[in-house]
């Protein structure tokens, strides 16, 4: 019996170990101080808790599970988008088993939130690999930035507008006007990215917020107008439409100022910058936003499709489709341009 055992323990420790088996992965490199890095990849103010630039891919992968100065923007997204999904589950598991044609601009508003949310969490995770691995993926962000931009306007439009509004100039050609903000976002924010050097000048900051900011404000236009005419009292999803507004608000001045960080640099490096506050209060927006939406869609269901027809109803869904495929080609023609830039500076 002794023996038996003896020569089975012999046998398994002759067998390779789970390790010997397991594919090595680079591990992420320590971060460095911004002086080591390419100033593309540098922010104003934020002296430290840069990867280094050029690493594989999977070490970029892997910096997901690493303290560095973009860890909070990548987690503040990549966890806001399975809380929606999971919201998204329960209202559904409450209106019914089935969705019908007038769920369809409240599916594409969240289609348009997650897109957001997955590819500003990708541009920031990867972004340091290489020059026109920044630039690339920042072109998606902008994509991804348009989209949403137009899935709140279908959303805004469908559920929350009130009759009077779209019966005015501005609801009549709300979305046209939206369709074309939005592309005319993306395009211009992967303009003033691949145009401007660092240290940026006031252009580009002038070229990313202009279209964006007209994009916010036609697409806000239905819910302020509730605002502006209904009461709390009368509207139960007005106090979520005017939490969305005001952390929307919020979300803009810190993009567009680098505060804290101005007054303390080296201080917030890794937690508290500017853009990661923008990312918190964005994704506490989209929350917002999410329930105030689909509030007004359970209120509204019955009798959308009275006021606006499949046909309209379908039209939305074909727009979006339409809006992904020019903002997708833009960033393509927009990294083939900086591509050959950088190539031409390497010959």
């Amino acid at each position: 019996m002794s023996d038996t055992l003896t020569l089975s323990v012999r046998q398994l420790s002759r067998l390779p170990h789970i390790s010997d088996l397991l594919v090595s992965l680079p591990s992420p490199s320590p971060t460095v101080p911004a002086y080591l890095v390419p100033s593309l990849f540098r922010e104003p103010y934020i002296l430290s808790g840069y990867r280094p630039v050029g690493q594989d891919w999977r070490c970029y992968l892997l910096s997901l599970f690493q303290r560095h100065n973009e860890s909070l923007n990548v987690w503040s997204h990549l966890l806001t988008g399975p809380l929606l999904l999971l919201r998204f589950w329960a209202l559904v598991g409450a209106w019914g088993p089935s969705l019908e044609l007038a769920s369809l601009p409240l599916c594409l508003y969240l289609l348009s939130a997650l897109t957001y949310l997955c590819c500003s969490a990708t541009a920031h995770l990867l972004q340091s690999h290489s020059e026109l691995a920044h630039y690339s993926l920042f072109f998606l962000d902008y994509v991804g930035v348009a989209v949403y931009q137009y899935g709140c306007a279908l959303g805004h439009y469908f559920y929350c507008s009130q009759p009077a509004w779209r019966e005015s100039s501005v609801g009549s050609w709300y979305l046209p006007g939206a369709f074309l903000l939005g592309w005319l976002s993306c395009a211009s924010c992967c303009f003033a990215k691949s145009r401007y050097r660092r240290p940026y000048p006031l252009h580009r900051k002038v070229c990313q917020l202009v279209p964006t900011s007209l994009a916010y404000l036609l697409d806000i236009s239905p819910v302020a107008h509730r605002l502006a005419t209904q009461t709390w009292k009368d509207d139960p999803a007005l106090p979520l439409h005017s939490f969305q507004v005001a952390f929307f608000l919020l979300a803009a001045f810190f993009f567009s100022c680098p505060i804290p960080e101005r007054f303390f640099p080296g201080r917030c490096d890794i937690l508290g910058q500017a853009h990661q506050i923008f990312h918190v209060f964005l994704s506490l927006c989209t929350v917002c936003q999410l329930e105030a939406i689909a509030g007004d869609y359970s209120r509204r269901r019955d009798t959308l499709l009275e006021v606006y027809g499949e046909r309209k109803l379908c039209f939305a869904g074909v727009s979006f489709v339409v809006l992904v495929f020019c903002s997708a080609l833009t960033a393509f023609l927009m990294r083939r341009q900086v591509q050959r830039r950088l190539g031409k500076g390497q010959e």
